[in-house]
């Protein structure tokens, strides 16, 4: 007998402004190889045929609409912008009845592959894990959150850039910021996180230490660090461009 794979939700939060990229548009919107940089993300994720495909958006909102529903996304306004947790819970209307995974990603790392997210699902799915977190190590990790095991090297949780000890902000494992949770246990954690933390913002990776705490099984995939590089300023968004090009030039014609 065959068991049918759990159905996929994909979440993807785009709310930001993005003040450092010292611009008047959105973060998400900006262009980066003529394409906005949330409709890299977006063409990323089609392959997957989630049931549902959600975009969480703030800053420009119907400018952000205006991109994202032509790629089949439903959009769901986060305002006012609390932080990451605060943004999927904008999402728990619309997947209220929904008993699957949940996929979660930022619409501002355009160079996460479509074979990259199905490693990630995969992972999951054969560890019938509770939550499956995407990781990279860095050189330079500043700026990442860095992930927290404990002496057998487990995932006990992961601590902001922010609220990071020095000895914490050592960890060159960081967080790749996209995440495969099941929906139940996803929401009915967000209800118990708070917003204790230097940002004073509900962060979507405390629920990475909820799990822990429960003894629920975690489970990560490590991907090469260009997969999860974010576009925080114009020179980010410039070393992608590069990076992007280069990745097309070396694929096969």
């Amino acid at each position: 007998m065959t068991h049918a794979l759990p159905s996929l939700a994909v979440v993807v939060l785009a709310a930001g402004k993005g003040t450092r990229m010292r611009s008047p548009l959105a973060k998400v919107l900006h262009p980066l190889a003529g394409c906005p940089l949330i409709a890299h993300v977006l063409k990323a994720v089609q392959p997957l045929k989630p049931r549902h495909l959600v975009t969480v958006v703030g800053h420009q909102a119907e400018a952000a609409r205006r991109v994202c529903e032509p790629y089949g996304a439903c959009c769901v306004v986060q305002e006012p912008q609390l932080g990451t947790g605060h943004a999927v819970v904008q999402t728990k209307a619309l997947l209220q009845d929904f008993d699957g995974d949940v996929l979660v990603l930022c619409g501002d790392v355009p160079l996460l592959s479509t074979a990259t997210m199905r490693r990630l699902l995969d992972a999951h799915r054969q560890q019938q894990a509770a939550l499956t977190m995407l990781t990279t190590c860095l050189d330079d990790p500043t700026g990442y959150g860095r992930i927290m095991r404990n002496d057998r090297g487990d995932v006990v949780g992961i601590v902001e850039e922010r609220d990071a000890t020095t000895c914490q902000k050592a960890v060159c494992e960081i967080n790749g910021g996209v995440y495969c949770i099941q929906a139940s246990f996803l929401f009915a954690a967000l209800l118990r996180v708070g917003r204790h933390n230097a940002q004073n913002e509900q962060y979507l990776t405390d629920v990475v230490g909820l799990a822990a705490a429960d003894g629920r099984p975690i489970a990560h995939l490590a991907t090469e660090p260009e997969e999860v590089l974010g576009v925080n300023t114009p020179a980010d968004l410039a070393r992608l461009e590069t990076l992007l090009r280069n990745r097309r030039g070396n694929e096969p014609s």
